[in-house]
């Protein structure tokens, strides 16, 4: 065939049969790609590693393996029934002649000159008959039998009755017996009834075609409702594939289908990954986020030491090691984030201090009066990390925001009054302060007081996310007495 004649018979049948095509496509997707009326290639891939596939196939093989069986059963049983009819149908032709053979005085056996049954009087018609002496000797053959060897049965004994297949593919039925005449005389006769197998094989063969018809078209009735069964029953497990999918390019956050409760295990871990994948990428961002507002400050203390043409190598050295304290701890914080750590008590005066010096010296144009006091213990329990990052934070937006004065109060708590605290930062500044329905928003990520100033809107997330793991509080509000930001945080 050539390839245009090829391409001719498809294209109609792509038309007419596309229900089947697209069945067929489920799992032989057939590519065909057509120019100017010839195939340039027909090619069909298997999808060998899927569920439906493997499903399919097993059940096909189980119901094909079944079918096979039962035909060959069926087939076996059908061909038992049809040679006992035929059996019993050729016993009934020897007791027929039985009962028209007469013995003569001599004792030689008599049959009729026409018999009940025609077949047995037409030639070749497929029925023959033959009486044979116990020793073989023919006595009488039916006119259908002329021409026709019967094989005869040796040793055969009175009353034996034998049913078989000869090497001519006929049927035949042995039968001994003795005939005793009025003058008792007895003889000893072997009567054999024969018929073609043709008979018996054209039933077989039109009952083998009928079941093969039937159970082809059971079997593909039953791989096709198989089929649609495991395409409902493996719904959800495609339902959540699609929905990974949409959660991979950003459609979802999550699965949130309805889901078999088998499946409810699968997919509350896959939700907990999830959930705990994208908390560790936020933690990441936020630790980088943190990191680099970290090192704003040692940078901008280097930078107005270059500005001012004022470059101490013990500032720069102190600096330097800062800026390695800070990369230290973020890592370490990234790392350990919320885990629980057993810490040491630190001395808060001595960190603010630092923290202060360094303020100093930034912010040197704006000739800031800090005012530090200290009451009872400067003992707090936490990291040095942390508190460089909370007072820190505070003190540079408070640096950044105010006119001329910051002032700093380190109170040790009243363990019988404050229950839950032991220790008090308190840092106030005489700026413009902050509105009240926007002291809750300035804790989130991103988001800045004044978006016309300098920064990134990370320092209040930061300090307030330390206080929370540290089990603390952050109060905010208006300073009373220098009328800008006051803000207090309680350590326990």
């Amino acid at each position: 065939m050539q390839i245009q004649d090829l391409s001719q018979w498809i294209t109609p049948l792509k038309s007419k049969y596309q229900f089947v095509i697209r069945f067929l496509n489920q799992f032989f997707p057939i590519k065909q790609i057509l120019t100017n009326g010839q195939i340039s290639y027909l090619s069909a891939t298997l999808k060998l590693n899927t569920l439906n596939f493997r499903l399919l196939f097993s059940t096909g093989l189980v119901m094909a393996a079944f079918f096979i069986l039962a035909l060959l059963v069926l087939e076996r049983g059908f061909r038992n029934s049809a040679e006992q009819t035929l059996k019993e149908k050729l016993q009934i032709q020897v007791y027929a002649l039985l009962s028209v053979a007469e013995m003569t005085a001599s004792g030689k056996l008599k049959m009729p000159p026409h018999l009940q049954e025609s077949r047995l009087s037409n030639p070749s018609s497929g029925l023959y008959a033959v009486i044979r002496r116990s020793s073989n000797k023919l006595v009488w053959q039916s006119k259908s039998a002329i021409g026709v060897e019967v094989m005869p049965l040796r040793n055969f004994s009175a009353g034996e009755a034998i049913f078989l297949e000869d090497k001519q593919q006929r049927f035949v039925l042995h039968y001994g017996f003795i005939w005793e005449n009025k003058r008792k005389v007895s003889r000893k006769y072997v009567i054999s009834i024969a018929e073609d197998g043709c008979f018996v094989s054209h039933q077989i063969e039109r009952f083998r075609s009928t079941l093969r018809v039937w159970f082809f078209s059971v079997g593909l009735v039953l791989v096709l409702i198989q089929f649609l069964i495991l395409r409902w029953s493996l719904k959800p497990l495609r339902s959540i594939a699609k929905d990974l999918t949409a959660i991979e390019i950003g459609e979802k956050s999550r699965l949130d289908g309805d889901y078999p409760e088998e499946l409810s295990g699968l997919t509350n871990n896959l939700n907990a990954f999830i959930g705990r994948e994208r908390a560790h990428l936020e933690r990441y961002r936020n630790t980088l986020a943190d990191l680099s507002h970290s090192l704003k400050t040692p940078l901008a203390i280097l930078n107005s030491s270059l500005e001012t043409d004022n470059i101490s190598q013990e500032t720069m050295q102190l600096q330097i090691a800062r800026m390695n304290e800070i990369i230290e701890y973020q890592l370490q914080k990234a790392a350990a984030k919320g885990q629980k750590k057993l810490t040491g008590a630190i001395n808060t005066h001595s960190i603010v201090k630092k923290i202060i010096a360094s303020l100093e010296k930034v912010y040197f144009d704006k000739n800031i009066n800090f005012k530090f006091e200290v009451s009872g213990s400067q003992l707090v329990y936490c990291e040095e990390g942390d508190m460089y990052e909370i007072a820190g934070n505070l003190l540079d937006n408070s640096a950044k925001w105010c006119k001329k004065q910051i002032k700093i109060r380190l109170l040790a708590l009243d363990k019988v009054k404050k229950k839950e605290y032991s220790f008090l930062l308190q840092i106030e500044d005489d700026g413009c302060g902050i509105a009240d329905d926007k002291l809750s928003e300035i804790l989130k990520r991103g988001v800045r007081a004044d978006e016309n100033i300098d920064g990134h809107g990370i320092g209040m997330a930061v300090v307030y996310d330390l206080v929370e793991l540290l089990g603390g509080k952050l109060l905010g509000g208006r300073s009373e007495k220098l009328g800008g930001i006051k803000w207090e945080i309680y350590f326990p």
